[in-house]
């Protein structure tokens, strides 16, 4: 027996050994084709969103490669990747997670699976590895503590809606922002992508009592003192809070009884000119250096759990712990048919009640 056991734990140990060494050869002809190809386009990546720039200059520092970025749309993005064909001027775009089932619905991806794939956690990937969100979104609260007047920040939905706050979620008719969070209300309180409608009686009974603002929660309003409650994504919460100019006003905070988390997916152009150096981004992306670029930026990165990342970088983000009652979303061809009845909805059953 004991004979039998050892057999298998070694075939067990070359099998490692030899995945391992498979993987780091691969990784090494992916590297050797990336740096033959010499560049990598990509679309709706700018340096200054979720701090790319970062990650571009490490690929260009790492393994020579050069970079242009076109600024546009998730719809855009894929668009032109269907649009230009052979032609393609781009290799790697950046889509919010609607839109990796999209692309490949369209047919314009190519898959590739990084070494860090099983980290990745289901809900966040394709299986078959043509998209995968890199970092993540949750929709969370921004509070101005100085408008407050003694109050305490809210922590829940169901303080807001037993609060005296008075609450910014911005148009729900052209913000994702706004729509996700009318989701992570209605989530938080029974319903689903289906179903909405505990939110929308919250936000309702939130007008009536004249606690729901039109100002769009943004750097410029919460300056002006316009917002005491924004609903916003949490990256942009935290680069809000970062660039006012007294942080120490605002508290970001993920809301406890519960929120909508999504995110944001590379996708690697099926008609890519340079396909090799588009695969070692994503593989780059994915690294912990990728990830912790990501961090820098505000963005809190798809392996967050598993990676331990410098404290100045750590301190831009929220605390793990204050995810626990995130949910994603579930049926996404259910919420795009919700998503697109909201605005008249929101119009109808909310807007109306404002005094």
């Amino acid at each position: 027996m004991k004979q039998l056991f050892l057999a298998s734990l070694l075939g067990s140990t070359i099998a490692m050994c030899t995945a391992a060494m498979a993987a780091d050869t691969d990784l090494k002809t992916l590297e050797a084709a990336a740096k033959a190809e010499g560049a990598v386009n990509s679309v709706g990546m700018p340096d200054d969103w979720a701090n790319w720039k970062g990650t571009w200059e490490d690929l260009a520092k790492i393994y020579g490669l050069k970079h242009i970025d076109t600024d546009m749309s998730s719809a855009q993005e894929v668009a032109k990747f269907a649009a230009e064909k052979d032609n393609a001027s781009a290799d790697i775009g950046d889509v919010g997670a609607a839109f990796g089932p999209i692309a490949v619905k369209q047919g314009v991806v190519q898959p590739y699976k990084p070494t860090t794939w099983a980290q990745v956690p289901d809900w966040a990937k394709d299986k078959d590895g043509n998209w995968a969100l890199a970092y993540t979104g949750t929709i969370a609260f921004i509070v101005n503590k100085k408008l407050l007047h003694g109050s305490e920040a809210p922590k829940s939905w169901a303080d807001l809606k037993t609060g005296k706050y008075k609450v910014s979620i911005g148009d729900v008719s052209t913000a994702a922002q706004a729509a996700n969070g009318v989701l992570a209300a209605a989530l938080a309180n029974g319903g689903d992508e289906k179903n909405i409608q505990p939110a929308l009686l919250m936000f309702a009974d939130i007008a009536k009592q004249g606690r729901l603002s039109l100002a769009n929660p943004t750097i410029a309003t919460m300056e002006k003192g316009e917002v005491e409650v924004g609903v916003v994504w949490d990256f942009n919460g935290l680069s809000y809070k970062a660039k006012m100019a007294n942080p120490d006003d605002y508290v970001v905070l993920i809301p406890s009884d519960g929120s909508v988390i999504s995110g944001y997916t590379t996708i690697i152009n099926k008609y890519a000119k340079h396909p090799n150096a588009a695969k070692l981004t994503r593989e780059y992306i994915f690294s912990d250096a990728g990830q912790t670029n990501l961090a820098r930026g505000n963005a809190r990165p798809i392996r967050a759990e598993h990676l331990t990342l410098p404290a100045d970088v750590q301190a831009k983000l929220l605390p793990n712990e204050q995810y626990k009652k995130v949910t994603p979303i579930k049926d996404a061809d259910a919420w795009e048919k919700t998503s697109k009845a909201l605005p008249q909805k929101w119009q109808e059953e909310v807007i109306i009640n404002m005094q």
